[in-house]
């Protein structure tokens, strides 16, 4: 060995971690990163999917999509709670069938033994089997792709396609719905379905669903699929490209998707997108997305990161087999610092600042009668002038929740940047709109998650509306409080403090 080789290594190391001390205090000081939402460590990450996620070994493993020097790979964390996340080495990168990992899903197979199923970019279909019971490592099938995308001329081409895969297994047969990354004219949105009796040999059978075009637009796909039974019902979740996080509601038979009922989850001016789903130890379905970012790429290069995922969601199906949508138990033990407002009266048109409820990493729960108001509003991340402030509110008559954006940043770079809309484009994507509809008697029951660039608001458990913000001023850190046209009643309002989860 060289005798300068040691000192060299000695130096790379000190350089290392001079490094990753100057990037740690650098994402510590920095007011738009999130501390308790999980957050990529993997630089600017563009998508930043998250998939494949198990409850394996009495740990939620999370995968997503990440971009190294070799390009798209995937990232794996795990969790014992829901909440603190260990970072384990990069279990997929590109070779071996495929040219890059898109989005796909995880599940147990015939052997009892953890598998994964992605989108091998440029062949199609790929899989990998677990190596160990912590899933750190992964073995590739020698058969990737195992459902090749058909080119032009060749076998199913013009019949299906093959995009974001989800595979799973019935009895001793696999099944794989695949989507299409393009739209075939006169498809609209739907998916393909095939089956195998080893997850090497594989036979497309029919469209798994058709689309309704009261529903769905033509120029809607669907991708990111994740297919599973919730209570007595099967749900679709998926993303459109071109509309984002969305979801259908029917009955599984014969092999085939019947539809009964769609809705959103992302709405114009929204950055719910590309959701992933698992099952736990107790039965819960829980689901992530990812949040899209709302600065420009320059604004994100400079910060040095980008991708952050929503909270973990439980979906379940309510008595009137419709869809609630809840924070898990498991964020409460975050809670610091609590104070509770009571029986706060407010007139017509009357805004009151809240004192001693003020931060950007916090849960807010509300309780009102709005008694005839025509809008309760709920500013947040405010500055003392009102300068700068995110607005949530709930107009009955219009059983809408929204998320009002316009002025929540004073700094350019944070302007809208969320294209994805539904509809009329000549909306004002600051504003987002979501349905909620209220039945006569039942008050308005908000969970506000601010976490610096991140809010999250949960509505009466069947409404979750996601946004991004970035406000410039670091006094914008107030809450208040008004009602519009007529008078209404918080009857309580409660506050926390959040514990950091993440380590940076």
């Amino acid at each position: 060995m060289n005798a300068e080789q040691p000192a060299r290594q000695q130096d790379d190391i000190n350089c290392l971690i001079g490094c990753t001390r100057r990037l740690r205090d650098k994402f510590l000081a920095d007011p738009h990163r999130p501390r308790y939402h999980f957050v990529t460590p993997e630089g600017l990450c563009m998508p930043f999917d998250p998939n494949g996620a198990i409850f394996w070994n009495k740990r939620y493993h999370l995968f997503y999509i990440f971009q190294n020097e070799l390009g798209h790979c995937w990232g794996h964390a795990s969790s014992i709670d829901l909440l603190h996340w260990t970072h384990h080495p990069t279990p997929l990168v590109p070779g071996g069938g495929d040219q890059g990992i898109f989005s796909g899903n995880a599940f147990v197979n015939a052997e009892g033994v953890p598998t994964i199923a992605y989108a091998g970019i440029g062949t199609g279909v790929c899989i990998a089997t677990a190596d160990d019971d912590e899933l750190i490592g992964w073995t590739k099938s020698p058969a990737n792709p195992v459902i090749p995308a058909p080119k032009q001329g060749e076998a199913g081409c013009g019949e299906y396609q093959v995009g974001d895969p989800h595979m799973w297994l019935e009895g001793r047969t696999y099944y794989c719905v695949t989507g299409a990354w393009s739209i075939p004219e006169g498809t609209g949105d739907t998916l393909y379905l095939f089956e195998s009796p080893d997850m090497v040999r594989w036979k497309y059978l029919h469209r798994f669903y058709d689309r309704k075009p009261e529903w769905t637009g033509q120029q809607e796909d669907c991708s990111c699929a994740d297919f599973f039974k919730l209570g007595h019902r099967w749900m679709l979740l998926c993303i459109s490209h071109y509309a984002g996080c969305r979801y259908y509601l029917g009955r599984y038979e014969n092999r085939r998707f019947i539809p009964a009922e769609h809705h959103r989850m992302n709405w114009p001016g929204g950055t719910c997108f590309a959701p992933e789903s698992l099952l736990d130890g107790c039965g819960r379905r829980i689901f992530w997305a990812w949040a899209l970012e709302g600065r420009d790429h320059e604004a994100q290069k400079a910060a040095g990161w980008s991708g952050v995922m929503t909270l973990p969601r439980v979906l379940s199906l309510g008595r009137d087999d419709k869809l609630r949508i809840e924070p898990p138990a498991e964020l409460r033990r975050l809670r610091l610092n609590p104070r509770r407002l009571q029986n706060i009266s407010l007139a017509a048109d009357e805004e009151i600042l809240l004192d001693g409820v003020h931060g950007d990493c916090m849960e807010l729960a509300l309780e009102a009668d709005l008694a005839g108001a025509e809008r309760l509003e709920l500013a947040v991340r405010r500055s003392p002038g009102g300068e700068e402030q995110t607005v949530i509110s709930y107009v009955p008559a219009e059983k809408k929740l929204i998320i009002d954006t316009t002025r929540s940043s004073l700094d350019k770079s944070a302007a809208n940047l969320f294209p994805v809309v539904v509809g009329d484009p000549k909306r004002d994507v600051r504003i987002q709109e979501a349905p909620l509809e209220l039945p006569a008697g039942e008050p308005l029951r908000l969970n506000v998650f601010l976490d610096r660039s991140i809010l999250e608001v949960f509505a009466n458990g069947r409404q979750c509306v996601t946004q991004r913000i970035y406000p410039s001023r670091p006094d914008s850190l107030g809450v208040a409080l008004s009602a519009r046209g007529r008078g209404a009643k918080v009857h309580t309002l409660d506050a926390w403090d959040i514990a950091p989860t993440n380590p940076w």
